[in-house]
């Protein structure tokens, strides 16, 4: 390992910035999350719920939770957030050095808004001395400042000690009720498998008794289904459709899509001008 990697595992702080540009996409956090908007406007779709972030809100969202999010900087102006990542590895630690933990089951929602008082407000501003340019921070500062905000948070709400302090993984769920809900986002079979419950053997297996088709197969099938009906009925165009359906590029979308319809994705949108 070279002097300059940092291993996965170590806690980090984030900061964003864009500059007057609308910024889409699909976000996974294997750690909680704690995050605070400074300026612009970012929302938020977590299975059927999409929370709204603007300057000011501050916002602790659940591990292990596929999202989608548009962040959209103000008018003439930039788009800004700060994001703690609270890592296992330092709630294990301080979970342990509190002689706490889990006593039941979190039952609230995965994205919980919290007030600003003055302690959050007083620790948020105590971040930026430490933000560099790429928004990465010492790993050792990065330990402390997230210990802290994990403190804070306990202080101002001891039942978040359920949240946070839950370190199992997820639990078995209904598996056709889940990949109905997220087969739109670009993620691998693996993680599928993790967030159902399942090994990638068990899910493959549950997967063809339900679906009676492999993996892949169903979740091209059903992109290309949701492509087509966007370009022929909503009028989309094939650069924008093929990220919103779950393909990586347009490139392999346009070829898995002409070889399911016989024509190419322009082809479709020009037939229904």
């Amino acid at each position: 390992m070279g002097e300059n990697t940092i291993p996965e595992y170590l806690p980090h702080i984030f900061y964003n910035c864009y500059y007057q540009k609308v910024r889409e996409g699909e976000s996974f956090a294997p750690s909680h999350v704690l995050s605070y908007t400074i300026a612009g406007q970012s929302d938020i779709t977590v299975g059927d719920k999409t929370f709204t972030m603007k300057a000011g809100d501050l916002f602790l969202y659940r591990r292990n939770q596929l999202g989608r999010y548009t962040k959209t900087p103000p008018p003439d102006g930039v788009y800004e957030s700060v994001s703690i990542s609270l890592d296992e590895q330092t709630l294990r630690s301080l979970a342990a050095e509190l002689h706490q933990e889990m006593d039941q089951p979190w039952t609230g929602d995965t994205m919980l808004r919290l007030p600003v008082n003055a302690m959050l407000s007083n620790y948020i501003e105590s971040l930026k001395p430490y933000l560099n340019r790429n928004g990465d921070i010492n790993p050792t500062l990065a330990a402390i400042k997230v210990k802290e905000a994990a403190m804070i948070l306990l202080q101002l709400n001891p039942s978040l000690k359920n949240f946070l302090f839950d370190f199992s993984p997820p639990g078995k769920l209904d598996l056709e009720g889940f990949m109905n809900t997220h087969y739109k986002y670009n993620v691998d079979l693996n993680r599928f498998a993790y967030l159902t419950g399942r090994s990638l053997a068990s899910f493959k297996r549950d997967f063809e008794k339900i679906f009676h088709a492999s993996p892949n197969k169903w979740l091209q099938q059903k992109r290309l289904q949701d492509a087509y009906y966007l370009l022929k009925e909503k009028g989309w165009r094939s650069s924008d459709v093929y990220l919103e359906v779950g393909f990586k590029d347009l490139s392999h979308f346009s070829f898995a899509f002409k070889k399911a319809f016989g024509i190419t994705p322009s082809h479709v949108g020009a037939s229904r001008a």
